[in-house]
């Protein structure tokens, strides 16, 4: 009964590691790989300390993906993006404390992505005076977002590209760092207490911060001057790898030009010192400017050179195979595919700027994925030549192939084993040459989950910390997308709750949809009463919504309890 009801998974990544091993398949070694085994050394576990001309600055490296960074103030301190679980924030907070054990006086979010912003719980459960949190005003909608209406999709494309699942064997590292640590410990999110819009200056233990919206990675994407210091935190808009244009777990678009834009504006106050949220930290002026420059100017001659050949009519797949970074610039270790990629961001670039259609007609209303199946089937000479073609295609290490032949007959027959283990080896194969992590880890996972025995666990713990930090209405939003219209009739039906904290939230079903509202409504079908924690707890299955019930945490006032339960199996 209670897994009927679980509706709503709210973490952010849903898989631990495990004892799955992939196949044994002879992968020949090659230099791209050998790069990314030493790219690992940029993301040795330490803790690294600076003196700037206005005070102490350390730098956590090496713990979960994001950098932790604190600065020393007067009888308190300040960190720079709090680490991505409780479990990675303790042991980097108890390293600091080492340098400077004052209370933490503020927190700042960078962004809202989970690797800066889980760890935070540790120190407001920590230290008897809570930390204020510092954020855009964009950055709770996003995580919110996250956790909501894409969390599934989101979640499974995350374990994916960050290899959550594949053994130590398989596994090097993510590019910007060395491992996911989420799963470790309880999602700990805090909602920011003071956000702003496009510039927060402010003075905190004797601290001058300069906080400025600076789009380019995330929309609500900040970074920190800290005048006196002279130093800079750029967030994840500069890091030693091509930047991520676009990210293949999922995003809304990246504003490029407004990133080209975002590093103009850090580069004009001249920063001594650069400390990213991801790879190691800068020395030197000449240095700084050297590489900001290069790393703008890089994002800028994607953009332009897209736009230029979209303008001349070429469709994506064309543009990837046309554009390279110049010579000159290329060769900077801060451009080393070990992220992003070209080929990525131009296909990002093109769908940002005109959308999904590429102006290809016959690609506006193209053939079902299965009758075009069925029609390469026919065309090859029938599925048992397809599938030879599979076998010679593996055979000839033509990898890139056999995925795309594997994509025919599977779409043909689903549950072909012969055909997945060919599939698998492909997926081995070509991710185990690349020196892309995203794409690597992406394509070894995607092979682990094509084995029989394949299982992922759910393991982060969901708690009533987490749920406070989660609004009820994006529990409601995420109801609406739930909400399966075959297993309701066309009669409009409506029900109201109304919450403890004086909030009233009404679901009508009509025409198909799960309509949404917060006003007072007459004529409901079904009237709850309950606190949002409990009705949290149930969405999410933590609490049986039965014996909720029967505990008097949810009081059903009219409609009948059968029917509650039964409109609650209406949302999958």
């Amino acid at each position: 009964m209670l897994k009927k009801f679980a509706l709503i998974p709210l973490t952010f990544f849903l898989f631990s590691c495990s004892d799955n091993q992939l196949l044994d398949i002879d992968v020949p070694s090659t230099s791209q790989v050998e790069k990314l085994i030493e790219h690992s050394k940029e993301f040795e576990k330490q803790v690294i300390s600076f003196e700037t001309p206005g005070g102490n600055i350390h730098f956590a490296i090496g713990f979960g993906i994001a950098n932790s960074i604190m600065v020393e103030g007067i009888g308190g301190n300040i960190i720079i993006d709090a680490s991505d679980s409780t479990f990675e924030a303790e042991k980097i907070y108890s390293l600091f404390k080492q340098k400077n054990s004052n209370p933490i006086k503020a927190i700042i979010y960078t962004h809202n992505h989970g690797d800066h912003t889980f760890g935070t719980a540790y120190y407001l459960n920590n230290q008897e005076e809570k930390p204020k949190i510092i954020a855009h005003e964009d950055t709770d909608y996003y995580v919110q977002r996250i956790m909501g209406i894409l969390n599934p999709i989101i979640s499974l494309r995350s374990t994916r590209m960050f290899g959550t699942l594949l053994s130590e064997e398989d596994f090097i590292n993510v590019g910007i760092g060395q491992s996911l640590s989420v799963s470790k410990s309880p999602t700990g999110y805090v909602k920011p207490d003071i956000t702003f819009k496009d510039t927060l200056k402010m003075s905190i233990s004797g601290i001058d911060i300069e906080l400025f919206h600076a789009p380019g990675e995330t929309n609500d994407q900040i970074f920190v001057w800290l005048p006196n210091h002279k130093s800079l935190m750029p967030g994840d808009n500069v890091y030693k790898t091509f930047p991520n244009l676009y990210t293949i777990r999922g995003t809304t678009h990246r504003d490029v030009i407004g990133w080209v834009q975002s590093i103009d504006h850090m580069k004009s106050f001249e920063p001594e010192f650069l400390f990213p949220s991801h790879t190691k930290p800068i020395v030197g002026k000449d240095k700084i400017r050297e590489i900001l420059i290069i790393y703008r100017d890089a994002i800028q001659f994607i953009h332009d050179q897209t736009i230029r050949l979209m303008n001349q009519g070429y469709y994506p797949d064309q543009i990837i195979e046309m554009i390279q970074l110049p010579e000159e610039i290329a060769k900077s270790p801060y451009l080393f595919e070990f992220y992003g990629t070209i080929r990525w961001s131009v296909k990002s670039i093109f769908n940002g700027y005109l959308g999904w259609f590429n102006g290809n007609p016959s690609e506006l209303d193209p053939l079902s994925r299965e009758e075009k199946a069925i029609r390469i089937s026919q065309l090859a000479g029938g599925k048992e030549i397809l599938l030879e073609q599979l076998y010679k295609a593996v055979e000839d290490e033509d990898m890139q192939w056999a995925l795309e032949l594997s994509d025919y007959l599977i779409a043909l027959d689903f549950f072909n084993r012969e055909v997945k283990n060919l599939r698998q080896k492909a997926l081995i194969y070509e991710g185990s040459r690349t020196s892309n992590p995203n794409k690597r880890n992406y394509f070894l996972t995607s092979a682990l989950e094509l084995q029989e025995e394949f299982k992922g666990f759910p393991i982060i713990a969901r708690n009533e910390e987490l749920l406070d930090q989660i609004s009820i209405n994006t529990f409601f939003d995420v109801l609406s997308v739930r909400f399966n219209p075959e297993k309701h009739n066309n009669d409009i039906f409506k029900v109201c709750f109304k919450f403890s904290s004086g909030i009233i939230k009404n679901i009508t079903l009509r025409n198909d949809v799960a309509v949404i509202s917060s006003s007072f409504e007459n004529n409901c079908n079904i009237l709850i009463k309950t606190n949002e924690i409990e009705l949290k707890k149930i969405l999410i299955g933590i609490n049986n919504p039965v014996a909720a019930i029967a505990a008097g945490n949810i009081l059903v006032e009219e409609g009948g309890i059968t029917n509650f339960l039964e409109f609650l199996t209406k949302f999958q």
